[in-house]
């Protein structure tokens, strides 16, 4: 947690109503967490301003064709790992980027605009130069479950319920056979408006893409229903109570990849599971709230898993990004290579999404 910041029960219960619906109503989760609305405001906007929370839009990146989402690994000389996480970070095609210990010193995940650009990426320029030894990168061919629907599990079923519809089909099982969408030049300045604030009014938002306001909410609710647009809600696990996050890889025999894809999915500590292409073939994000059931984790729900052949973990030491954003940690001195003090954040045109950031 950030030096001087201190997190209690109900800031925990805020950032998870935020979590399972970015754009909960203030007075929809001031009724759920048991506290005044005024009172969540004002927590809200400390924990915003700690740089602990904060609600953007995101646009699937293979539902709207503006890209492939790819997760690489990297193994780096020794004593360069946070300095080839600082190219990493100041990338603009990278989405998540976290050192790790375990097989890999650093992850990321890019977007790239086709499978083929993968090669001017990692083999023409590789982020980091001669200071990485060793990388292997994964395109991802298929989401079984994003972040965004992480229930942290904070909140109560009836409260849960409230804030997400439980009846709904998950988001990538409900557009998975559908055709990529087209966004038009409205829509994409409105995810680029909702890319900088997800909770932004549609007052605000019918200002700042120049329509009017009844527009703006339709045109909001339509990217939402054809599967373009989700909200995200950035907040560290830790925040919410987990204390160990690690980056989880298997080889798993194809057959039965739907399978174990679909029974991990379903584990409440997963944040995130795609299947790639690759040495490993399955990738998630797993939260726990304490590094004692890690072991368990891997010999009773792992090793229960269908066609496994084989496990990698990589624990997360520090996250420099998520989501195109730069996390708290990024911040501090440790993480800040001469390369990610030198370039310029990126603000992308409209944020993208797809998975583990």
């Amino acid at each position: 947690m950030q030096d001087g910041v201190q997190i209690d029960e109900l800031d925990r219960a805020i950032v998870a109503a935020l979590q399972l619906n970015g754009r909960a109503p203030w007075s929809l989760v001031a009724r759920l967490v048991g506290a005044s609305e005024s009172t969540v405001v004002r927590r809200a906007a400390l924990l915003g301003d700690s740089g602990l929370l904060r609600v953007i839009g995101v646009v699937d990146v293979l539902r709207c064709g503006l890209g492939v989402p790819v997760l690489s690994r990297f193994r780096c000389r020794p004593g360069t790992t946070y300095d080839v996480a600082g190219a990493i970070v100041a990338r603009p095609e990278a989405r998540f980027v976290a050192v790790v210990s375990g097989s890999a010193d650093c992850v990321a995940e890019f977007v790239v605009p086709t499978h083929a650009a993968i090669s001017g990426l990692m083999v023409a320029d590789v982020p980091g130069g001669d200071r990485v030894t060793e990388s292997e990168t994964h395109a991802v061919i298929r989401t079984f479950v994003s972040n965004h629907d992480w229930n942290p599990g904070v909140l109560g079923e009836p409260a849960t319920a409230e804030l997400r519809d439980a009846a709904e089909l998950p988001f990538e099982d409900r557009f998975r056979q559908s055709p990529p969408e087209r966004l038009d030049e409205l829509e994409l300045a409105v995810v680029h408006a909702l890319g900088e604030d997800g909770r932004m009014s549609y007052k605000a938002l019918a200002q700042a893409v120049g329509s009017s306001e009844s527009t703006a909410k339709r045109r909001v609710e339509s990217l939402v229903r054809r599967g373009c647009l989700r909200f995200r809600t950035l907040a560290e696990p830790e925040v919410l109570g987990y204390a160990v996050e690690f980056m989880l890889w298997l080889e798993v025999e194809p057959g039965l990849m739907e399978r174990a894809g679909q029974q991990l999915a379903a584990h409440p500590s997963t944040r995130y599971l795609s299947a790639t292409t690759g040495r490993f073939n399955l990738a998630g994000q797993v939260a726990l709230r304490h590094y004692g059931d890690l072991f368990r984790y891997l010999t009773d729900d792992v090793g229960a898993l269908p066609g496994v052949r084989s496990a990698d973990v990589t624990l997360q030491l520090t996250t420099l990004k998520r989501a195109w954003a730069p996390t708290p940690a990024a911040q501090t001195p440790v993480a800040r290579s001469p390369a990610a003090r030198t370039a310029a954040p990126r603000t992308p045109a409209a944020r993208t999404e797809n998975p583990s950031s």
